[in-house]
């Protein structure tokens, strides 16, 4: 019970989400101002026959597609793999290239080609050290957070490495504007190619495995609101809330799988 009140407690002050917004947090504070799309915001979907001609012509014109959101067909089907005779041409390098422009201009830390609505098995992921700066040196243990270099990653295959999970919260830049928690394994194995069709690796622990797997299951059609815990689910704004006020205390420890696997890794 013990152990389900700190988590309750880390979770109500500190928001953490795959995306990062402009928020600004403090592990001393509840508050949290974040970013909210206009009500006008209109999304194009290049989830149609010619999405990667549509992707590569936007592209060429200096200008970024939006990102698609949840309902696109794009997001809830299994990308193809790509052939490793295409690696080097001109079109993936230039979605590939595409694909970090927007991620970085997001602004996230991953991106599935899925979510410019490109149905190709490539991910990239980037976690720059200034990031760790937006948030305090507490949150960062507790989600074994730290920065690592670019990575691109063709065709990628996830291992499981180790039993033990840990929940945290999620967002995801094609569920704008929510987060929910998330179960995810602590350790984690990729094998793939690089972005020049040579064969990588990846040993992966903490926040880093977390979003390999986040970014692996867009790739199978999942979004991470197909794994959430139930009832945790909130926008932005909420997400101050006590997770006891939507599960309750008494049965948290239960709902979350928190336990030894939780207070053993942090």
């Amino acid at each position: 019970m013990e152990a389900a009140r700190r988590l309750a407690s880390r979770l109500r002050v500190v928001p953490m989400m795959l995306v990062f917004s402009n928020a600004t947090v403090s592990s001393s504070s509840s508050s949290c101002n974040t970013e909210t799309p206009p009500s006008n915001t209109k999304l194009s979907s290049f989830s149609s026959a010619s999405s990667e001609t549509a992707f590569l012509s936007k592209t060429l014109k200096s200008e970024l597609p939006h990102i698609v959101q949840a309902g696109d067909p794009v997001l809830h089907e299994p990308a193809r793999e790509v052939d490793h005779s295409e690696i080097n041409s001109d079109k993936i390098q230039k979605i590939i290239d595409g694909m970090i422009l927007v991620m970085r201009n997001a602004p996230g830390i991953s991106l599935s080609a899925q979510k410019i609505g490109i149905p190709l098995r490539i991910i990239v992921l980037e976690e720059p050290k200034e990031n760790l700066y937006n948030y305090t040196e507490e949150v960062n243990k507790i989600i074994d957070r730290r920065p690592f270099d670019l990575l691109v990653i063709l065709n990628p295959k996830l291992k499981i490495k180790s039993n033990k999970t840990f929940l945290f919260f999620e967002g995801c830049l094609s569920v704008h504007g929510f987060q929910a928690v998330v179960e995810r394994y602590l350790d984690v194995e990729v094998e793939g190619f690089d972005r020049y069709g040579e064969p990588i690796k990846i040993n992966a622990s903490g926040w880093h495995a977390r979003i390999l797997q986040h970014e692996c299951d867009h790739l199978d059609g999942t979004l991470y609101v197909d794994k959430m815990v139930p009832r945790t689910f909130r926008s932005w704004e909420n997400i101050n809330m006590s997770i006891a006020r939507a599960v309750g205390v008494s049965n948290l420890a239960a709902e979350l799988k928190t336990g030894a696997a939780f207070d053993s890794k942090y």
